[in-house]
Order: C-alpha cells, then structure tokens, then sequence
C-alpha cells in the first residue's frame, strides 16, 4: 500500500510538473521581428497585479466589426486600453483594502460575470508607466488582426453589436459583457495571455495569473526574436 502511495505521489507530482512547464505555442509569422518590417506596435502595461493592452486606435477601428464599433462608441483618444476582469471587482475604484471580501467572492466562486474594458487615451498611455512596469510588442498587419479578433470573441453580442455593461464614472472608460467567466483558474492575466497567444506569442497558461509572467512572456518573445537565425 505505501509503495502505490508513493507512486501516486510522484505521478501527481510529476502531472504537476509538466503542466506547470507545459507551453501554448505560438505562429511567430504574426510578430514582426525585422525592424524594417510594416508593424502596429501595441504596448502591455502592468500596475503590479493586473496587464492592460494598449492598441492606437485607428489600426483597431479599421479591423471593423463588433471591437470597433464599441471603440468609436468611446470619447476622444488616440489609444485604446484593453483589459479584462470580474463584472464587479474590476470596475469599481473605491480603495482595495476596503474590497477584500468582494476579492475573495471573485477569486473564489466560479463562474463570475466578467467584462472587457475599452478607456480611450490621448497620449502614449505606457509613458505613464516605469521601464519595469511595460513592455512593446510589434505586430504584423495579421497578427494585430488575429489578437483583435480573440478581444472581440470576449464579447457578447445582441443583434451583432457589444452590450455595455457599465460606464465608469469619471473618466472615458466602458465595461462590455464578456462572455468568459472570472475565477482563481482564469484571472485577468490568464485573459491577456490568451489574448498575445492569438497574437503570435508562445504562453505558459497555467503560469499565467500573475503579472509578472506576462511580462517574462514578452521578455522570452524579444529572446527568440534577437536570437541568430540560420540561412
């Protein structure tokens, strides 16, 4: 009995493992490696817990459908902000400290109603943000294209246009119903990883609840793209 013990501990440990490690591929024809080539640079932004996606505005808008139309729906700016989290923990702004119970209900009860987040900016939104705290990434035309198209299949559609769910008051920012549940297991980082997948770049899922793996998911990516390459 205690040798099956033991094997069903390194088994489980070992299943552990290799989902831990395990990596969604990606199509790096989609990521613009050569500096020279025609690219949309996009911007990942991370406040320390949670990853934004920044996207200029015009090159979203002229995608079309469902993700542009709720982008012209916005106030001026020249940027977008992309995020994505819990229907309730997500838009409100009040301290942290005061929400923790409301934290714990979103991190724990699955199935959470959640909302994709449009805020129009003005200026270069990463230039708020310290070295540390942002990373660029340069798309190709149809690796923008595959990575708006994976924002806009969040959504959800009545008659084929984005429902809003709440308009924040204060600034431009709108929250759209998504069609994706928030929990423990799918976290706003687990969103945005899911999200650069589309867009070319090679994802450790399961890691992928952190910030800081977002960004080591960036940091890999500019590894490979710098890396010699074979004729």
């Amino acid at each position: 009995m205690r040798g099956l013990i033991q094997l069903f501990l390194v088994a489980a440990l070992g299943l552990i493992a290799a989902l831990w490690t395990w990596t969604r591929p990606g199509d790096p024809t989609l990521v613009a490696a050569a500096p020279d080539q025609a690219a949309v640079t996009v911007h990942i932004l991370n406040n320390g817990f949670h990853t934004d996606l920044a996207v200029p505005r015009g090159p979203l808008e002229m995608q079309g459908g469902p993700l542009a139309e709720a982008s012209r729906s916005l106030g001026q700016g020249d940027w977008i902000l992309i995020g994505w989290g819990d229907a309730t923990f997500f838009v409100d702004q009040t301290p942290m400290e005061t929400r923790v119970l409301d934290g714990v209900r979103a991190f724990l009860w699955p199935g959470n109603a959640s909302v994709v987040m449009l805020d129009p900016e003005a200026g270069d939104p990463s230039r708020r943000f310290p070295s540390d705290r942002r990373r660029s990434l340069r798309l190709t035309e149809e690796g923008l294209s595959a990575m708006l198209d994976r924002v806009e299949g969040s959504l959800i559609l009545m008659d084929g246009s984005p429902v809003v769910s709440t308009a924040r008051p204060g600034d431009g920012a709108r929250f759209f119903r998504s069609r994706e549940t928030f929990w423990i297991g799918y976290l706003c980082n687990s969103w945005t990883a899911r999200v650069l997948n589309a867009g070319g770049l090679a994802v450790r899922p399961l890691r992928a609840v952190t910030a800081g793996e977002i960004v080591a998911t960036l940091d890999r990516a500019a590894k490979l793209d710098s890396a010699p390459r074979e004729d």
